[in-house]
């Protein structure tokens, strides 16, 4: 059986792609305006924390890993995180346009051949048939 999704459950896809490609994107800006970090200067990483950008992200991440649970909720892990695969276009074309970084030809290849797996998960169930466990009929194991 196929299951099909509802207008809700694209909402809850289309906000695990939306708020990962997004919280990334202010993440990757405030990082920015931080510098550097490393294993001698570790604390950058609590001066990184005051940042807004960084604050930002970290707040839609969180959107995201909730989104991202209500859909495992309901689809099979192989389903959801294919079906969302968009958002790698998404956090591209902010890169570019928001973050004026060069893509080179390579990467989109890469961004599109990830795409285009969509179409194959896309067209097969989002959650897995098993067949009913004996005690799930009202049978018990002697």
């Amino acid at each position: 059986m196929k299951h099909t999704l509802s207008p809700q459950r694209y909402l809850i896809l289309l906000a695990v792609m939306l708020t990962v490609s997004v919280g990334d994107t202010m993440l990757s800006h405030g990082m920015a305006q931080v510098g550097p970090v490393s294993m001698h200067h570790l604390g950058l990483l609590m001066i990184a924390m005051k940042n807004p950008w960084v604050i930002g992200g970290i707040l839609l991440l969180i959107g995201y890993f909730a989104s991202y649970l209500t859909a495992l909720s309901w689809a099979d892990l192989t389903f959801v995180l294919p079906s969302t695969a968009f958002g790698y276009v998404i956090i591209a074309l902010l890169a570019k346009f928001w973050q004026h970084e060069t893509i080179s030809p390579y990467r989109w290849l890469g961004i599109t051949l990830i795409v285009c797996g969509v179409g194959f998960v896309a067209n097969g169930p989002s959650l897995t048939e098993h067949p009913p466990k004996p005690s799930e009929q009202g049978l018990e194991h002697v």
